[in-house]
């Protein structure tokens, strides 16, 4: 991959506006000069807070006519509604709007061998990982594809974003599968928060082998979540090749990392129903906290708009048959079940979504039943009992104070990483 910077700005007392985002993004613009194709693949409204969306509609407006295409990066996720398109797109045509069907609308650019695998996961995996992309970005023949999104600590490639948008965004089903499987067997704990993991390796190696050819700027920010719940943009880095990304991901993990003082024997996260519908995402709630967390300690997720558990209807019955009981229960269920060893990502998801029995997961959800919830594997609390009990909507991020016990409030599991250096050494 070509290494250039067309833009960057950042800095862990930076606060960019929207002036500032438009500016930087404009600079870069200028810089790569006239397109005659423009094609934009952002996250979805799941990645809300990213300010990809007000950046896709400032590409709108820069290019007009030559931007045709537009295709959110839902990986596995639902498409978007229309009222979610306006929220995170003001302004910018539906008609510009394409769906990615990640099990239909592919093209396989070559595979990443199995030796390779093998090399970067010490041995856990040696399966060949197919690199695949939509079909529309490999072949639409553009002369200018923006990746937009947030690097932020992720539970399945350390830092999320860059390559990760395309080859899982817009990536098919055999490829999201075995990269989640992957980042399971190395070990979460091993991976969050780190820019170099061994499915960045895989991703990466596909983009360099075989996605070269493709004219792809990355355009990343890095997002601060303050105590009083407001948001600062910290950083704006555009560029080619790798150097944008770790630049980003260098100071993301200065603005979203939190090494609490002590292990956590309460903490309560709260999913804004608008941006988590399902564990498969809420459960984030688990991935940023595990590290945080005390042994024998509660971790109480409110959730008032989970109504399932995984986006894809196939993925949520697998959920729903297996449930969040741990590495070994879930391995052995691969072993044993073609259904789910054809759906390894729902394996992964299954295996992050567990304490390992180390703490209690406590779902107080606004739709999804007691039933539902204690067969999955977690215990249940009613909505309104945790909201009353703990005051949420008088809770600060970080440490509180209720009813004499102390509790760790997050307000967005997204947006952030937590741990305790007995976790997390590096």
């Amino acid at each position: 991959m070509a290494e250039v910077m067309y833009f960057e700005k950042g800095g862990v007392n930076e606060n960019l506006s929207s002036a500032d985002l438009r500016e930087g993004l404009y600079t870069a613009f200028e810089k790569l000069g006239k397109r005659r194709k423009v094609m934009v693949i952002p996250p979805d409204i799941t990645r809300f807070h990213s300010r990809a969306g007000e950046l896709t509609a400032l590409a709108y407006q820069y290019f007009g006519k030559a931007l045709t295409d537009i295709m959110p990066a839902l990986g596995t996720h639902v498409p978007m509604t229309e009222n979610e398109l306006d929220r995170m797109y003001p302004g910018v045509p539906y008609s510009l709007f394409r769906e990615h069907r990640w099990r239909t609308d592919l093209v396989t650019l070559g595979s990443v061998p199995g030796s390779f695998v093998e090399e970067v996961s010490e041995g856990l995996a040696d399966f060949d990982w197919p690199a695949q992309i939509n079909r529309l970005p490999a072949e639409g023949g553009f002369d200018l594809i923006l990746s937009v999104g947030q690097v932020v600590p992720h539970e399945v490639i350390g830092m999320a974003n860059h390559t990760k948008n395309i080859f899982i965004g817009t990536g098919g089903s055999e490829g999201i599968h075995k990269s989640h499987y992957l980042g399971a067997l190395y070990g979460m704990e091993r991976i969050m928060g780190r820019a170099d993991t061994p499915v960045r390796a895989v991703l990466d190696y596909a983009a360099s082998k075989f996605a070269s050819h493709l004219p792809v700027v990355y355009v990343l920010t890095v997002i601060e979540a303050l105590n009083d719940g407001t948001l600062a943009v910290r950083g704006l880095y555009i560029g080619e090749g790798k150097e944008c990304f770790y630049k980003a991901a260098e100071l993301s993990f200065k603005v979203n990392f939190t090494m609490v003082e002590k292990p956590i024997e309460k903490c309560i996260v709260y999913l804004d129903p608008a941006e988590f519908r399902s564990t498969w995402l809420g459960n984030k709630a688990i991935y940023r906290t595990r590290m945080a967390m005390a042994d024998n300690g509660e971790l109480i997720i409110a959730a008032p708009g989970v109504k399932e558990f995984g986006e894809d209807r196939e993925i949520d019955a697998l959920i729903r048959e297996y449930g969040y009981r741990g590495t070994e229960n879930t391995l052995n269920a691969v072993k044993m079940n073609t259904g789910l060893r054809n759906n390894l990502s729902a394996a992964a998801h299954l295996i992050h979504g567990s304490s390992e029995g180390r703490f209690r997961i406590t779902y107080a959800p606004g739709i999804l039943s007691r039933k539902e919830i204690i067969d999955a594997g977690y215990n249940f609390m009613e909505l309104d009992e945790v909201k009353e009990h703990y005051r949420i909507s008088e809770l600060q991020d970080g440490w509180n104070n209720v009813n004499g016990e102390d509790i760790f409030f997050v307000s967005n599991p997204a947006l952030g990483l937590w741990a305790h250096k007995s976790r997390f050494s590096e």
